[in-house]
């Protein structure tokens, strides 16, 4: 990077910051905030180039905030529901988290995902419903046009399979 394009970042990065920060710190943990921010600048400043209107820029960051606060809160909904599902990977969330595991999460995380697609629809809208979109049983029956009962079973029938699809994959 030329030192002039190394002032206009820092300078950006000065006026901008704060304000986001501050949205940043009513959304997440400050300890959070911070990293988050740095990947908000990242990106945005990666994709500078392709904004057109600068007047928009103010917009354009919240919306990367928004997006990486989601995300943020996706992940961590993500692993929580895997160690709820899977209570012995609490002895290793903590190795997991290390810079030197990343290749791993990657690798845990392309088998999740690749153990959910291979899912029938059926069971994929099932447990989206009710571990992504926070939806009860009893509110998936209705959705699903099912008896309580059946969306129960639905529900157990889906983690069962998602169970021995990921240990098979």
């Amino acid at each position: 990077m030329l030192k002039g394009d190394e002032q206009a970042v820092t300078i950006f990065y000065k006026k901008y910051s704060p304000r986001i920060f501050k949205y940043l710190l009513k959304k997440v943990p400050r300890e959070d905030a911070q990293e988050i921010l740095n990947d908000i600048f990242l990106e945005v400043i990666d994709k500078l180039i392709f904004l057109h209107d600068y007047k928009k820029i103010f917009p354009y960051l919240y919306k990367v905030a928004h997006n990486k606060t989601v995300d943020f809160y996706r992940k961590k909904k993500i692993k929580s529901l895997i160690l709820s599902k899977f209570p012995f990977l609490e002895l290793i969330s903590k190795e997991i988290d290390r810079p030197d595991f990343q290749y791993e999460k990657n690798r845990i995380r392309d088998r999740i995902e690749a153990t959910f697609h291979s899912l029938s629809f059926q069971y994929q809208k099932i447990l989206r419903l009710h571990y992504e979109e926070n939806i009860t049983v009893k509110n998936i029956a209705i959705i699903l046009n099912l008896s309580y009962k059946a969306a129960e079973s639905l529900l157990f029938r889906a983690r069962q399979s998602f169970k021995k699809t990921y240990e098979r994959i």
